[in-house]
């Protein structure tokens, strides 16, 4: 039923249900009040001050050596994760402690086991032979004569491609390997007879599938004295191994009882001294990456809100604080963290915090993506809180954390407050740090988590994707990438709708083996042969689909 009542100047009628949407808003804008007022109180912005840059200034010394995943320093940052969360009296998250190791796919390295050996003296790794990073595996004993070795010699190859810029002698290595495979050889010789640099090494990074026999280069000299005496005998082990590493993600939990549980989180490993190549640093030595916002930033927050939780009265959500590594080579840590959730339907939404340190305080410009995973977040993101100028992103997805986690239909937030000229190189140091500015972040989303602790189980929504993480592509497949992917290609984790690809024919778990003529062995060539194309052009994919191999027509 609804009620009228006459204003006092009688120019019209007021609803019974209006003036409840009226009070409604009032309640809540004072509900919001009310919420900034007493974290205001709770919260000691000073003393928060202080922390985050004890916590950064120790995660970004040079002592942790860029705290690279799978290292010294990424286990010295991890260990002190651990301490500042017992020191917090939070719990440990996982049924074992604090740590989640994980492997990660490093490329291939040579095995010890390694040996060539003729007349019985053993010639010496990587100066006078070195298997070729695709080589299979397997021993040979043979004489140079017959052909139970196939010898290649690059020379007329490299002198008839001297002047062509577009010679790909990888593609020349593996054409001449079918024919050695079809002969039935054993192993297949490669050696150099002329003057041209043929610039072969063993590339330890190498993701070309695998031969069936042993790929050796052998330096012509070798070659010349094992040919000139039929009776020279050849012994040989080639040994090609995977290389991995381990990585670790740190977990506490805040148990309040609760229905559902909020994921706070943020990378904590880096780039070390570049190895990895993913630095932006130019000069030849190398130089430790300290990663002070990228994200030294991001880690200090996570361990203050972890502490601040704590104590909160906001009980109706459990929490997580999750610090993951691996975020540099490809998100490995959360995506495997959110692979191994129990309960997953349980939890909330998530929360990362990537680069949180450079606040312009001229501008204080801060973006948060994952505006538009959940209807909730527009009421709670503009009102949480009014020191900053929001740029709001819709996209779950994007290059860090929160992706692995929007890929499962949670909703996300993500924090970041931008780029800058010491992003990805040594000068991302502690001294650069707004600390004020992330100070009144860490505030901002303990306002956002007060204000979703009566909401109950946010409702979680698909966005629109972006064209790519780089806006200098002119093309764009529409693929959200799988980052952890170790095989040959690049695996389409998800395939966006309506965008060339989907319309295609591809599907989520398609393998991409070539764009055109260019063949893609992983992200880098992925994104080398999108640049060779411009929009309105149609080309073809080469895909693998479980065991099958098709072919599809895409117009970019």
């Amino acid at each position: 039923m609804i009620y009228e009542f006459r204003n006092l100047n009688g120019a019209g009628f007021i609803t019974f249900a209006k003036t409840a949407e009226i009070m409604k808003v009032i309640f809540g804008c004072l509900l919001v009040l009310s919420f900034n007022a007493y974290a205001q109180k709770e919260i000691n912005t000073k003393q928060l001050r202080k922390n985050l840059k004890e916590h950064v200034t120790y995660l970004a010394d040079d002592r942790l050596e860029g705290r690279r995943t799978g290292t010294v320093g990424e286990q010295l940052a991890m260990q002190y994760i651990i301490h500042q969360f017992q020191a917090d009296k939070l719990m440990p998250y996982f049924n074992n402690g604090y740590i989640q190791p994980f492997e990660v796919h490093d490329g291939r390295m040579i095995s010890p086991k390694n040996y060539i050996s003729i007349n019985g003296k053993n010639l010496q790794l990587n100066q006078d032979y070195f298997p070729l990073s695709f080589s299979g595996n397997g021993e040979v004993e043979t004489k140079s004569e017959g052909n139970s070795l196939y010898i290649f010699d690059l020379a007329q190859l490299l002198y008839t491609n001297h002047t062509n810029p577009h010679f790909d002698i990888e593609a020349a290595l593996l054409d001449a390997l079918k024919i050695a495979v079809n002969q039935n050889a054993r192993m297949m010789i490669v050696t150099n007879s002329s003057q041209f640099i043929d610039g072969l090494s063993f590339d330890s990074s190498s993701r070309t599938p695998v031969a069936s026999i042993p790929v050796v280069y052998l330096k012509k000299e070798v070659l010349e004295n094992f040919n000139s005496n039929n009776q020279n005998l050849l012994k040989a082990k080639i040994d090609v191994t995977e290389k991995t590493r381990t990585g670790h993600n740190v977990a506490a939990y805040i148990d309040n009882g609760a229905a559902q549980t909020i994921i706070l989180g943020a990378h904590y490993d880096h780039l070390g001294y570049g190895e990895d190549r993913n630095s932006l640093y130019a000069g030849k030595t190398p130089q430790i990456h300290n990663g002070a916002d990228d994200n030294a930033s991001g880690t200090a927050a996570l361990i203050e809100l972890g502490r601040l939780l704590k104590k909160a009265p906001y009980k109706n959500n459990n929490y997580i604080l999750a610090a993951f590594s691996g975020e540099e080579l490809g998100l490995f840590g959360s995506k495997y963290f959110a692979d191994h959730i129990n309960n997953i339907e349980k939890i909330n939404y998530m929360i990362n915090m990537d680069m949180v340190g450079r606040l312009n305080d001229s501008t204080r410009g801060i973006t948060i993506g994952g505006y538009g995973t959940s209807p909730q977040w527009s009421s709670v993101i503009t009102s949480a809180h009014p020191y900053f100028t929001i740029k709001p992103d819709s996209t779950g997805s994007g290059p860090s954390d929160h992706t692995s986690f929007y890929r499962k239909n949670i909703p996300v937030l993500f924090f970041f407050t931008g780029t800058h000229h010491d992003y990805h190189k040594p000068s991302d140091d502690a001294d650069k740090i707004n600390y004020n500015g992330q100070a009144e972040i860490v505030k901002y989303i303990y306002n956002v988590i007060a204000q979703t602790n009566n909401k109950g189980k946010l409702t979680f929504l698909k966005t629109r994707e972006p064209s790519s993480t780089k806006s200098s592509f002119k093309v764009s497949l529409g693929i959200m990438p799988d980052y952890t992917f170790s095989g040959v290609g690049v695996m389409a984790e998800g395939v966006i709708e309506d965008r060339p690809a989907s319309k295609a024919g591809m599907k989520d778990g398609d393998i991409i083996l070539q764009i055109g003529d260019y063949p893609v062995k992983e992200i880098m060539s992925y994104m080398d042969a999108l640049n060779k194309f411009n929009k309105g052009e149609t080309t073809t994919l080469k895909i693998k689909r479980g065991d099958e191999e098709l072919h599809f027509t895409v117009t970019f």
